[in-house]
């Protein structure tokens, strides 16, 4: 059974966050197991769903250097950041279909994942893993732009494991920005091969979560200034790499939104608390309390949104359903909001069915011995295939209604072509 802990922001203190790098779990976490045995000396290639909607895709990288703010994490360093724009583009040409991870962090997450899964680091090619998007590609032209919308990953997680449902709502008609949250973050991988990994300290787990809030905010804030350089003509990466023809008139930065998962999801709250700029959010089973035990809430909880929010929960926490119903916070958050909202629930899914790992974990579950549990603690036992079919619906509707202006009779209540998902009222 899953505890806050999973699916809270930390779940302890700076040790404790380096255990949320792990996938939730049962309690195997943490125990040696034999490795299983790979089928051939061949890495196993792994695949992601390709997007259903009618635009192809494209992805460039941004640096970014925010040098009017010192990094919190290290702080002889000016906060430096890696972001991707994933955006509807023109049809596809010659350019490379991009990674899913770059080689550096390919390396790291593979050591780290496969210590998890309690299998040898090197049995999966996640180097090799490449999504549905054409590096560099032009972007479509549109004369009014699309909509922007940002998405941040949980605490310590990868930019990368939110790309099924990126890439969705880029062939949807959106401009999709994912960050990663430098030296929280396992590893990010900087231009030139520069590998920044996790740097957190020793500190009472509250205080490491209100930095991790806070700093997770002020990179929303700052990439969305440099969203508006990019908009404007201009080109915020730092090493002025150049940038896929047509990007920044494709951006309609007057309706924007954002959604995460776990803590990605507190953070898209908290940033539309201090940013109006956030006409709509969506939080994916994430806790916004920093310690549920003496109801020490994110400023989101106590004050709630007047702009359009979607909560997103599976299976139990802290042995309940994790809705606006059993959470505490979410309960809070939801009575102290005024503005248009909306419960989904998936009673047979887990934390991480929102993400990549839905699809990822049952590949690599038909093929190794995996750890035993693990993937009903990850992802539950819903249909994996149906459920990310559902969570792109949903999602996107909640998108296309609060920042296109069309009315979704998806959110209106249950659809007998999504058994999985509950409206809560």
């Amino acid at each position: 059974m899953r505890t806050h802990s999973r699916r809270w922001l930390l779940g302890g203190a700076a040790a404790a966050v380096s255990a949320v790098i792990a996938l939730a779990m049962p309690a195997a976490i943490g125990q040696t197991a034999p490795a299983s045995t790979p089928p051939s000396s061949t890495p196993l290639r792994l695949s992601l769903p390709a997007p259903t909607g009618p635009y192809p895709v494209g992805a460039t990288e941004l640096h970014l250097v925010d040098r009017d703010r010192t990094d919190p994490w290290v702080s002889s360093r000016p906060r430096e950041l890696m972001a991707t724009v994933w955006y509807p583009s023109r049809p596809a040409g010659r350019e490379p279909l991009a990674p899913y991870l770059p080689p550096l962090a390919a390396k790291l997450y593979d050591k780290d994942l496969a210590a998890t899964l309690g299998i040898d680091a090197g049995q999966v090619n996640w180097a090799g893993l490449t999504t549905h998007a054409r590096t560099g590609a032009p972007a479509l032209a549109n004369h009014s732009g699309f909509p922007v919308v940002m998405y941040s990953p949980g605490a310590a997680r990868f930019r990368a494991e939110g790309t099924i449902l990126v890439e969705e709502l880029a062939s949807r008609g959106y401009v999709v920005v994912t960050v990663d949250h430098t030296y929280e973050t396992l590893g990010v991988e900087f231009p030139g091969g520069r590998l920044e990994t996790q740097r957190l300290p020793d500190l009472a787990p509250t205080e490491v979560g209100r930095t991790m809030i806070r700093a997770r905010v002020q990179d929303t804030r700052f990439v969305l200034d440099q969203l508006a350089v990019l908009a404007a003509g201009g080109n915020p990466d730092a090493g002025r790499r150049r940038l896929p023809r047509g990007l920044g008139a494709a951006l309609d930065l007057s309706r924007a939104g954002m959604f995460g998962h776990s803590g990605g999801g507190f953070t898209a709250a908290e940033a539309m608390l201090v940013d109006r700029r956030l006409d709509a959010g969506a939080n994916l089973d994430g806790s916004m309390a920093y310690r549920i035990s003496n109801s020490d809430f994110g400023d989101v909880v106590t004050r709630g949104l007047d702009r359009p929010f979607l909560l997103m929960g599976a299976g139990l926490s802290g042995g309940k359903p994790h809705t606006h119903l059993e959470a505490v916070e979410w309960r809070t958050f939801w009575a102290n909001s005024t503005g248009w909202k909306l419960d989904l629930y998936v009673p047979d899914g887990e934390h991480f069915s929102f993400t990549d790992h839905q699809a990822l974990l049952p590949q690599l579950d038909a093929v190794f011995t995996l750890r035993e549990g693990v993937v009903a603690g990850s992802i539950g036992t819903v249909n994996p295939r149906r459920i990310i079919q559902s969570q792109s619906a949903y999602v996107a509707a909640f998108f296309d209604q609060h920042l296109r202006d069309r009315a979704q009779p998806l959110l209106g209540g249950p659809s007998p072509k999504h058994p999985d998902i509950t409206f809560i009222r």
